[in-house]
Formats: structure tokens, C-alpha cells, sequence
């Protein structure tokens, strides 16, 4: 979203005439990438549909609250990435008596997803990805799937954009390594 139309975008939050439309409008030019950034770290399609909606219903209740301090695609970007962050500590939570890991949890999750229709070797990719860390594997996906930049990212997840690049190198070689090996 360039300057202009962020500033735009701003100005109509504050007037309560306008504010319903433009909240309209940033839901529609920002729906789909903020869905699949929520679907690649959740893998289903009703979880991420959930947690899409509390996210824009978290950027409603909060808009008094942005301060501009940041583009209005991060801040959502943020708010998504701290509610699938929330979303997957509850999971764990739940399936703390069962044998299963997280990552396993969310195998199945993805595999009985009737919208996933990914062929072997996306299946296989996502397996690779589920096999990393948390914050590595957010790392991953929102570089290699979204090609965020690695300054937007440190925004998002709030660090550094050295920490960042370190945690995605490490992910790569992860993810490489289990493809050869699988």
C-alpha cells in the first residue's frame, strides 16, 4: 500500500462517516495475502477462515489505536501472526494428554483439509516445514511463499533483521535436508 493511500486510509478511520468503508476497503485489498499467510502457518482452512476473522475483528476494535507508526498491511500482519501464534499454543494445549506432537496435530490437519489439493511434493514441502521450529517455519513462509522483505518482516515479528536472515538460512537448510532425505 503506497503513502498516499495509507494516509488516505487514516484520515477516513478517523471520521466515524467513512470509517466503515475504508475498514471495507482494507479487508478487501488485503484479504487473500493475509489469509494464506494465516493458512501456510495453521495448514486448514477453517482454522485460518477463523482466525482471519478475529484478526479483522481485532483491527476493528482497535483502530482508535494505530498510531501510523507502521504501514496498515503490518500492523494486520502482526495481529494475524500473534492470533496463529495464540491459535497454535491452544491447539498444543488440547492435545497435551495425546501422543501426538504440534507438528504431527497439524499433519493431519492439513491432510484432511478438504481445500488442501496439493500434489506430492507440496505435501512433501509442507511436511519439510512443519518439521521446523515455530518461529522458523512463520520465518519461512513469509519469505519464500510471500517474498516479504526481510525490513517488513522485523517489523511483524518485532526483531531484528539480522536474527531474521540467520533464522531463515537455518530454515532452508532444514527444509533441504529433509527433502533429500525423503
Amino acid at each position: 500500500m503506497i503513502e498516499k493511500d495509507q494516509k488516505k486510509l487514516l484520515e477516513q478511520f478517523q471520521n466515524e462517516a467513512t470509517k466503515a468503508a475504508a475498514f471495507s476497503e482494507l479487508v478487501k485489498t488485503s484479504h487473500e495475502k493475509l489469509y494464506w499467510h494465516i493458512r501456510r502457518i495453521v495448514l486448514n482452512h477453517d482454522d485460518a477462515d477463523d482466525i482471519l476473522q478475529n484478526t479483522y475483528m481485532k483491527a476493528w476494535n482497535s483502530l482508535s489505536s494505530f498510531r501510523g507508526e507502521s504501514q496498515i498491511t503490518t500492523w494486520l500482519y502482526r495481529i494475524a501472526t500473534n492470533e496463529c501464534l495464540t491459535f497454535l499454543t491452544k491447539e498444543r494445549m488440547k492435545n497435551i494428554t495425546s501422543s501426538l506432537d504440534a507438528e504431527d496435530i497439524l499433519l493431519r490437519k492439513m491432510e484432511g483439509d478438504a481445500y488442501f489439493n496439493g500434489d506430492e511434493a507440496q505435501k512433501l514441502l509442507q511436511e519439510a516445514i512443519l518439521t521446523l521450529p515455530e518461529k522458523q517455519r512463520i520465518v519461512f513462509n513469509m519469505r519464500y511463499f510471500q517474498e516479504m522483505s526481510y525490513e517488513k518482516m522485523a517489523e511483524i515479528l518485532n526483531t531484528s533483521v539480522g536474527a531474521l536472515k540467520a533464522s531463515y538460512h537455518y530454515a532452508v537448510k532444514k527444509v533441504e535436508l529433509f527433502l533429500k532425505e525423503n
